[in-house]
């Protein structure tokens, strides 16, 4: 049984027990005269227009494509809600909100809660981009090609294409904090597990 019946399966006896119990009594001989045909209510045929495309694939507003500052770099920015406080470092480690999508088009190619990464580990444009936030802060990057993928492009993303991040700094961790927490997990792992307490 797949997996698409074992989930339909429930759905089968809410149509097939009502379409039986409206179906009325079942005859015991033929009826002699014959009935008019039943006409059946056909549902108008909607627009392929109505119809919504899958995967959903979101296109963001153009509005919400263009940034109103510009860092030496050529990489363009907005901070659309600030907040004060420590900015971390290239060494370090984030949390964040993102969405992430073309800049010419609007097509969204990636988004994520709460993922956590270093910020040296990504492209040029986003890990500059996140040592502007302070934590709870939220801004717009507008990353040219050269600070993105390049000229090759990556995935669903097209050669020369700049991009555009929606970027919330939720928390981040310096390295040495990190590799704390690391060596404490570790050693709670490698510990021996505690003996169960005798029952009487």
């Amino acid at each position: 049984m797949s997996i698409l019946t074992r989930a339909l399966s429930p759905l089968a006896a809410l149509v097939v027990v009502p379409l039986a119990l409206t179906a009325g009594p079942v005859a015991a001989a033929p009826v002699a005269r014959k009935a008019a045909p039943a006409k059946l209510a056909v549902a108008p045929v909607k627009a392929a227009a109505d119809i919504i495309p899958l995967p959903l694939k979101p296109t963001v507003p153009a509005s919400q494509r263009v940034c109103s500052a510009k860092a030496p770099s050529g990489l363009g920015y907005a901070m659309l809600r600030t907040a004060s406080g420590a900015k971390p470092a290239a060494e370090d480690f984030v949390l964040v909100n993102y969405i992430g999508y073309i800049a010419a088009t609007g097509a969204v190619f990636d988004q994520g809660m709460q993922a956590a990464f270093p910020v040296n580990g990504v492209i040029p444009g986003f890990s500059e981009g996140l040592q502007m936030l302070s934590k709870g802060g939220i801004a717009r990057l507008c990353i040219p090609f050269a600070l993105g993928y390049g000229a090759q492009g990556s995935g669903p993303i097209p050669p020369s294409a700049d991009l555009v991040f929606q970027v919330e700094l939720l928390d981040y961790k310096t390295g040495a904090e990190v590799a704390a927490m690391r060596k404490a997990q570790e050693a709670a792992e490698a510990a021996p597990a505690p003996a169960p307490a005798p029952q009487n």
